[in-house]
């Protein structure tokens, strides 16, 4: 089954933000080490090792191939000019977020023999393999314009994404084969390619299936992949950086995908038991979620906000549930529960700070093993048993 020729050049192009810079690296001498790339300073490759250390390395003693890697690392990672201009740390969280406009949809492109199919919404550019209807297209511009909402009024300053041509950009594939041969990552249900700005995702992992010679949307299919993905796509690259990699960028695209959501509006005010389900059971509708039930056994707080970001994802469900939690805590749970911590937090990325340097803002004065104490005690009073450090 031959791939059209825009999802030839994503194979070719696109490299995934899932898929850190992480590799064997060469120097000139020849010794090999497994390290990721987090940053580049003048003539200084950043490598993360997997003792968690950050060690600054020459690049011009590096090999031709890892010099070539860090100038294409470079192009990708480069920080993409902000569609939209926000600072809202000091706004409301919202209870409600509705789009009440009309997701008017525009037909650019049919052209079966080019397996090119591409459709527009305010925000929105998307491109299929396959030819859509306009009221699957409608459905999906409905939850897209409503999620660039959600994101944009959070009190969090989200103000990432790149448009091209004016528009977010959508890859949507008619099978599972034709998500792997784009790079999409196996065994997951979608993926966001940082360096091209694009959200990739399979129309199986969409609840769109395949009637007669056309398509419709099945109803009772979860929508929480296009939410998580477009998350990532309109988040600021600095939230990205090592000591929020994983924990934060990860957690902030659940919350989002697992805000109850139905024909356009996001319940924020509710959110929190259809959280607390997903995370340790299977969810609010009985599926997608974490299962990892009452009494979860994370570890070190530290050691899992600094974790590199491919150990993240060696345990999914654990990680990325716990991920949420921590997030949904700062947001709401915190102290005061206004969120002031995380939003300082944010500040520091904002400003440069990275790793243990940003967490220093995070705890404000505690240790990690008070921070630890104080978010088992909160979730213990809503039953959940959040097991962190076993010295205390």
């Amino acid at each position: 089954m031959k791939i059209s020729f825009f999802l030839s050049m994503l194979v070719i192009q696109g490299v995934a933000h899932a898929q850190q810079a992480t590799r064997v690296w060469t120097d000139d001498t020849g010794r090999k080490t497994k390290a990721e790339l987090v940053d580049v300073k003048e003539s200084m490759a950043l490598l993360l090792m997997p003792d968690g250390r950050e060690i600054p390395y020459p690049i011009e003693k590096l090999s031709k191939i890892d010099q070539a890697f860090i100038e294409k690392f470079l192009s990708d990672t480069e920080q993409p000019e902000t569609s939209e201009a926000i600072d809202n740390f000091s706004g409301p969280w919202p209870d409600r977020v509705s789009f009440k406009d009309d997701a008017e949809i525009e037909i650019i492109k049919e052209d079966p023999e080019a397996e090119e199919f591409i459709y527009e919404s305010a925000n929105y550019r998307y491109n299929c393999n396959v030819r859509l209807s306009k009221s699957v297209v409608k459905g999906f511009a409905v939850m897209f314009e409503a999620t660039h909402q959600f994101a944009r009024e959070l009190p969090l300053s989200i103000n990432g994404g790149k448009k091209t041509e004016g528009k977010y950009q959508i890859l949507l594939v008619e099978t599972e084969e034709q998500y792997l041969k784009a790079g999409g990552i196996p065994g997951s249900a979608g993926v966001f390619f940082g360096g091209k700005n694009l959200v990739l995702v399979p129309l199986t992992s969409l609840g769109v299936q395949k009637v007669g010679s056309g398509y419709m949307l099945d109803r009772d299919k979860s929508s929480k992949t296009l939410p998580h993905e477009l998350a990532h796509q309109l988040t600021p690259n600095r939230y990205f950086q090592f000591g929020a990699r994983g924990w934060f960028s990860e957690g902030l695209a659940e919350y989002i995908a697992v805000t109850p959501y139905r024909s356009g509006s996001y319940n924020v005010r509710t959110n929190f038991r259809p959280i607390l389900e997903y995370v340790t059971a299977y969810g609010e509708d009985g599926k997608g979620g974490k299962a990892l039930g009452e009494e979860i056994k994370l570890g070190s707080l530290e050691e899992f906000m600094l974790m590199p970001y491919e150990n993240f994802l060696d345990n999914g469900h654990l990680n990325y549930g716990s991920a949420l939690l921590l997030t949904n805590y700062f947001f709401h749970m915190d102290r005061e529960e206004d969120g002031a911590r995380i939003k300082n937090f944010l500040i520091a990325l904002n400003a440069g700070k990275k790793g243990k340097d940003a967490l220093q803002v995070l705890l404000d004065g505690q240790t990690f093993l008070e921070l630890e104490e104080e978010i088992a005690t909160a979730y213990s009073r809503k039953g959940v048993d959040f097991i962190f450090s076993e010295e205390k």
